[in-house]
Order: C-alpha cells, then sequence, then structure tokens
C-alpha cells in the first residue's frame, strides 16, 4: 500500500509547527514532496525520515550507548 500524501497543512500539525515552517522546507528543498497540479504533497515515509534525520540524540543516550 502507498503511504499517504499529507498536505502541508497536516505536515504543520504533525510537527507542531506553523504550516510556514514546512513551506520553508519545501522552497529550500530540504525535504521532497510531490506535486499534484498546483498543490504540493509530502509522503508520511519522507516526513518520518525528515524527523528521524533531524533527531539529535542526547548526550546520556550517547554515554549509555558508549559512543564518544
Amino acid at each position: 500500500m502507498a503511504d499517504r500524501l499529507l498536505s502541508v497543512e497536516e505536515v504543520a500539525e504533525r510537527l507542531g509547527t506553523s504550516v510556514r515552517f514546512p513551506r520553508r522546507l519545501i522552497e529550500e528543498r530540504r525535504i521532497t514532496y510531490v506535486k499534484v497540479g498546483k498543490h504540493v504533497r509530502i509522503s508520511e515515509c519522507v516526513l518520518a525520515a525528515y524527523v528521524t534525520a533531524n533527531t539529535v540524540e542526547s548526550r546520556r543516550a550517547r554515554h549509555l550507548r558508549g559512543v564518544a
């Protein structure tokens, strides 16, 4: 089954930001998106990958894993 395509508003809601933030990500091409006519959509898996790639691990968690 294909990932659901999210609107900019839905992405903003999931990230807990204003719509301006995902629009800026799109404008700066920092996130992959799909054009559907004049509409812009972001797939759920792309959003999850973006969040994973931009998650900063705490020092404590890194220390517990033995990473310098």
